[in-house]
């Protein structure tokens, strides 16, 4: 199957790329090991992302896998695919649609959380855990995947818990409540994210400056890798309607214990034996007590068994075939 995907960051994403463009650098690498030839749409070139992912502090990045032979990367839109993988905000479902080509698009995110309409969905959306599918009245879903190359597992927990989100959702995702629930239980919090808003840097740095918190800024590669599998847990009481939670999948493929809210996906990404959903403050607390519990070879194979990139890219397959059948099945039917 000949397979365009449309992503919009710099290549490789892994090396401090946002979330949605880490996942699609996965799935075409999935996609290409199950034998597709892949059309990676970007808006750079395979050389130029290089080039920026070279000035990285190589102590820092994990080393870059060259995508398979059979993936091509192109700066421009191809129309000569078998099927169309998009992303949810993109403008090119229109023009394949002109073309009467089959396309599917992935959304990451609830857009209510964006201050966007939920109506803008279609039905040929796939979202990202069966929660997020169910806001938008769906039943079509694929886990998020990811690379177990990007990460490194560790049973022995150093004596911090984690907190890591892009700045700009932070709060909304529950800085505030992971500041005061690790202050409460005596444990230090490392806080992550980064932001290109200096003002929001200098709040979240000072919101930071108190006694047991930690803010390290962005992360990425090995250190990025190495806090997840050195943590007691990741601290992630967001507060919007998750989508998926990425950082849920990399702390437990790094075989590090998740405490979480009871919003949105969170539910259907843990469950006891990985870590604790809390549903108020009082919760939080009993669960970093209780958290070194639990087994890290556990946390590491629950994220083997369902958020590996190869079982998404799989996944992905199936639906690709089924939105070419009804694509082909609606052609008999206009002529």
């Amino acid at each position: 199957m000949r397979i365009f995907v449309q992503a919009r960051h710099k290549y490789p994403a892994a090396v401090g790329g946002p979330g949605g463009g880490r996942v699609f650098d996965a799935l075409v690498k999935g996609l290409a090991q199950l034998g597709h030839q892949v059309v990676y749409y970007l808006e750079n070139t395979l050389e130029e992302s290089l080039e920026n992912s070279q000035q990285i502090n190589p102590e820092q990045a994990i080393p870059v896998t060259k995508l398979p032979a059979n993936v091509s990367i192109v700066s421009e839109p191809v129309f000569d695919a078998d099927i169309y993988h998009l992303r949810s905000d993109s403008s090119l479902g229109a023009e394949l649609e002109r073309r009467g080509l089959p396309w599917v698009a992935t959304c990451h995110t609830d857009l209510a959380v964006h201050g966007l309409a939920r109506s803008r969905c279609r039905e040929n959306w796939i979202y990202v855990s069966p929660s997020l599918a169910r806001t938008y009245d769906s039943k079509r879903f694929i886990y998020n995947g990811i690379d177990p190359s990007e990460f490194t597992f560790r049973e022995q927990k150093s004596d911090y818990l984690l907190f890591v989100s892009a700045l700009p959702l932070a709060r909304r995702k529950g800085l505030d409540i992971a500041i005061d629930c690790a202050r409460e239980a005596g444990v230090k919090l490392v806080v992550a994210g980064s932001g290109r808003d200096q003002d929001l840097v200098r709040e979240i740095t000072k919101l930071c400056d108190v006694p047991g918190v930690e803010y390290v800024g962005e992360i990425f590669g090995k250190h990025k890798a190495g806090l997840f599998a050195g943590a007691r847990a990741l601290l992630f009481p967001t507060q919007i309607n998750e989508a998926f939670g990425l950082v849920l999948a990399e702390a437990m493929i790094s075989g590090t214990p998740v405490i979480t809210s009871d919003k949105g996906a969170c539910m259907d990404i843990v469950n006891s034996k990985v870590g604790f959903v809390c549903h108020h403050f009082s919760q939080y607390l009993e669960a970093i007590k209780a958290v070194d519990n639990l087994s890290a070879h556990a946390c590491r194979q629950h994220a083997l068994d369902l958020y590996h990139y190869q079982h998404m890219a799989r996944a992905y397959v199936q639906q690709y075939r089924l939105e070419i059948n009804k694509h082909r099945a609606a052609q008999v039917c206009i002529t």
